[in-house]
């Protein structure tokens, strides 16, 4: 009874707290411990990076997080990074209520070759240090990224790390490994890390900047564990008017990421996804961006729901878009997909139905030149239910060879095709083929 009685009483005050009839906050004032309502400021702590003539004067990660660790003790605020080149051994790490913002195409952040070595030494899940076969191109401050075959595990294990200390070969992580990382399992140490990150932060923003990847100097990173920016378990980025380019992984990529906005940017020439929402995220917005000679332009990566791609310009990746493993409810809507090798926009087929991506809509977009020989600018595969596809254009101006324009797979259902424009095709649909 005493339970009850107290669940009675918490569910009358949330009531209270949240009836519509409560009285809106018209003079809202900053109050201790209220997060909820802020004044809006006019003007807020900004500190500026720069070569010369800058609060901080300098030219590389160290410059640019010492920044970002300043204006994070004060509860946020913006770094501002001057015109200039900065050359990255590590990735900047961000906080909550921080605003990166850089002078546009002046302001470059470039990651440093990277290196590649063996593990040494084992380390257990619970060491903090590694030690390395060959500790040649690597100092203390260094982010690298470890990768292992665990113990009984078919997969490899990856985490990132910073090297804080060192004796000889020896160095000492930031954090614990927290994974076993032995040589029996083909442990390596490599230097490759995101650009820009940060996990468990809220409320921020990367606006006006290039980040440059370096792709022919630095070795491939799993673009689950990272990208020219990533992040994870994070709530209400927004990414604008940034290139992300030449990254050996992923341009943007986020993970278990809610409410991320990426608009009017530019993602191009990274060896696998343009922009990639990660699993779990809900209500993405990408918006206004160019995303070209990518893997795939959008790749909807696991659970992705109730999200908008709109008004992207996405062309000559091999995959326009990719949509697949309980990716629902999303619009996909004015987009323009050309060239793509493969397919223009893609529904995976994945383990049977119940893993599927339902209920999607594909509302006037335009796709061009889409595809190979025998290809189809879009191709609906597995067991995927309730697709709307209506007032697309879907042209090809190649050669109409085996082209389709719309496939549709033999385990579909409610596939909806109504009000597109399609020409130059050697079939407007083909049914029932897988």
């Amino acid at each position: 009874m005493r339970y009850f009685c107290g669940t009675s009483v918490f569910l009358l005050i949330a009531s209270s707290l949240f009836a519509n009839d409560r009285p809106p906050v018209t003079q809202p004032r900053s109050t201790s411990g209220d997060s909820a309502v802020e004044p809006d400021w006019a003007q807020r702590l900004t500190v500026t990076v720069g070569h010369k003539d800058a609060d901080i004067i300098g030219s590389t990660d160290k410059s640019i997080q010492a920044a970002v660790d300043y204006v994070t003790r004060f509860g946020g605020g913006t770094v501002k990074i001057l015109p200039g080149t900065y050359r990255l051994r590590n990735s900047v790490y961000l906080s909550s209520k921080v605003r990166l913002v850089g002078a546009g195409v002046e302001t470059i952040l470039v990651k440093e070759p990277s290196r590649t070595t063996k593990l040494a030494a084992d380390s257990d899940w619970y060491d903090q240090e590694i030690t390395l076969a060959d500790a040649a191109g690597f100092q203390v401050g260094d982010g690298i990224t470890l990768r292992a075959r665990g113990d009984g595990k078919t997969y490899d294990t990856y985490i990132k790390r910073t090297l804080i200390a060192r004796t000889g070969s020896r160095f000492k992580l930031d954090r614990p490994l927290r994974d076993n990382f032995w040589r029996l399992g083909n442990a390596v140490a490599i230097s490759v890390f995101p650009l820009v990150t940060g996990e468990t932060v809220n409320d921020l923003a990367i606006e006006n900047l290039v980040l440059d990847g370096n792709r022919a100097k630095n070795e491939n990173l799993n673009g689950n564990y990272g990208g020219c920016i990533f992040f994870q378990d994070c709530n209400r980025i927004a990414i604008r008017g940034v290139t992300t380019r030449n990254y050996n992984g992923d341009g943007i990529s986020w993970q278990i990421c809610h409410d991320v906005l990426v608009e009017n940017c530019v993602s191009e020439n990274n060896a696998q996804l343009g922009l990639h929402p990660g699993s779990g995220s809900q209500r993405p917005i990408m918006r206004n961006n160019k995303l070209k000679h990518n893997d795939i332009g959008i790749f909807f990566c696991w659970g992705v729901k109730y999200g908008l791609a709109e008004k992207n310009h996405i062309e000559g990746n091999r995959v326009g878009i990719s949509i697949g493993h309980r990716d629902t409810d999303n619009l996909i809507t004015l987009n323009e997909i050309r060239a793509s090798k493969e397919v223009g926009i893609l529904f995976r087929p994945e383990r049977g139905k119940d893993f599927a991506g339902h209920r999607n809509r594909i509302v006037k977009n335009r796709l061009i030149d889409n595809g190979g020989a025998n290809g189809s600018a879009i191709d609906i595969q597995g067991g995927t239910e309730a697709i709307q596809i209506l007032d697309n254009e879907i042209a090809e101006t190649r050669e109409p060879a085996q082209r389709v324009a719309v496939r549709v797979g033999i385990n579909t259902r409610e596939i909806t095709v109504k009000g597109n424009t399609i020409r130059g095709f050697a079939k407007e649909t083909e049914e029932g083929k897988r």
